[in-house]
């Protein structure tokens, strides 16, 4: 693989004594939109803060050829942009100021922001398509509004790997596809994306590889189509998962199958004598 910008050897990490990743290896290359997948607690939150050194890990993680440890946390934040899954701005900051931050890591301390910093900004918003929400509080705006602000100030932050932790949640549909299009473009032009998803389908359809996670574990690495795969979906999830792949389009149909247990308690949950 050329161009490796993350190198991830042996990762294992937890919180409050609970151990939730274990023997997690695999590498990232320049241009690759790769998607983690697996079910609730299968340790993808988890996965992006131990890259991000936000979580204490063991193994060993190596961003552009240096190991994790040796960033300072200016340096790292010019290397790598991360939205967490719940994004809080506790003041009443407008949009435009919002994304101006993703400039600092580029600023001194005394510095302001110059004309370009503020060119580069006006760009991420219009490109998030934010623009006439810049004077506005982002406080005051609609969960996928403010969703698509943050997303411009990581873009505005200008690294060439970002990690994404379920970027779409509270985004509309045409906005859902927006964002995985935009992140496809970004990796088109070289930037190297990890993005949490929880829609198969979209991460099917727009991802050039995925990383299904499960108890613990990497269950599978590939291109969708090798990790989009009835046993290892099952095996992931705990569930039959049955898949397919349309085979004009080549996107997947992915769903379960109510079990018989579900249906035996309906009754009864409806009222009836069960």
């Amino acid at each position: 693989m050329a161009d490796i910008l993350l190198d991830v050897q042996g990762l294992q990490a937890g919180y409050g004594g609970r151990q939730v990743l274990r023997e997690v290896s695999f590498r990232a290359g320049s241009g690759e939109l790769i998607g983690l997948i697996g079910p609730n607690g299968a340790g993808k939150s988890t996965l992006l803060k131990s890259l991000r050194g936000l979580l204490p890990a063991e193994g060993h993680i190596k961003i552009k050829g240096k190991s994790l440890g040796d960033y300072i946390p200016q340096d790292m934040a010019r290397v790598v942009a991360y939205l967490p899954q719940h994004s809080h701005v506790p003041f009443a900051f407008s949009v435009r100021e919002v994304v101006l931050m993703g400039r600092a890591p580029h600023l001194r301390w005394w510095q302001r922001e110059g004309k370009q910093d503020v060119r580069i900004a006006d760009a991420a918003m219009e490109y998030m398509a934010v623009t006439d929400l810049a004077d506005k509080p982002v406080n005051a705006l609609s969960g996928g509004q403010r969703q698509r602000v943050l997303l411009a100030k990581i873009l505005a932050q200008q690294t060439p790997l970002l990690f994404l932790d379920e970027p779409a949640s509270g985004l509309d549909i045409f906005y859902q596809e927006e964002l995985f299009r935009f992140c496809r473009e970004l990796c088109q032009a070289g930037r190297t994306i990890l993005l949490v998803v929880h829609d198969l389908a979209l991460a099917a359809r727009f991802c050039s590889r995925l990383l299904l996670l499960g108890g613990g574990r990497l269950l599978a690495d590939g291109k969708p189509q090798e990790v989009l795969q009835t046993q290892l979906l099952s095996q992931a999830y705990g569930v039959p998962v049955f898949v397919d792949f349309h085979p004009v389009t080549g996107h997947a149909d992915i769903y379960t199958r109510q079990p018989a247990s579900e249906q035996r308690l309906l009754p009864l949950l409806l009222g009836g004598a069960g």
